[in-house]
């Protein structure tokens, strides 16, 4: 399903919701412990998992360029919160009947070329988690990415077009 977008500002906030057949620790730990992050998002490299710790983004694109995102938010197996580009992206994960529900937030103040790529990114990298989870691992689907790109091109055009509330 694709995310709710809303405008704030000169920006958005993007939700997207997943329900996992897995416990908040298996989630959390999938978000958390590196062997397990580079299965879905591999560009991400947890440093110092705490409020105000550290997360580093490498390119692996052979030139040995990362940078580092600041820990905004932090509460185990319940939130995770850390600076994205020019905002931030947030994990929420609360216990359901079967599993967990996963909210991943993405604030950006101000809409660009990259926010739909962005969204796309985030989507396909959720869709991956869930495989992951799941016990199956793929190579990141470009052409997955691809189609939810044109969608997300699509929703942030519309919202850029509205008026501020």
């Amino acid at each position: 399903m694709q995310a709710v977008i809303k405008k704030e500002g000169n920006g958005i906030i993007a939700k997207l919701d997943r329900l996992f057949n897995h416990s908040v620790e298996e989630v959390w730990g999938a978000l958390t412990e590196n062997d397990k992050l580079e299965n879905w998002m591999s560009n991400l490299e947890i440093k110092d998992l705490r409020k105000d710790g550290i997360i580093t983004f490498n390119f692996n694109d052979g030139s040995g360029k990362s940078f580092d995102l600041k820990i905004r938010d932090f509460e185990e197996y319940t939130v995770l919160e850390y600076d994205w580009g020019d905002g931030w992206v947030r994990f929420e994960l609360s216990p359901e009947k079967d599993g967990c529900s996963l909210v991943l937030t993405e604030s950006s103040s101000k809409l660009n070329d990259h926010t739909a790529k962005d969204l796309a990114g985030w989507h396909v990298c959720l869709d991956m988690l869930g495989d992951v989870l799941d016990g199956r691992h793929k190579d990141f689907p470009m052409d997955d990415w691809a189609k939810w790109h044109e969608e997300y091109i699509i929703a942030v055009k519309m919202i850029g077009e509205q008026k501020n509330m």
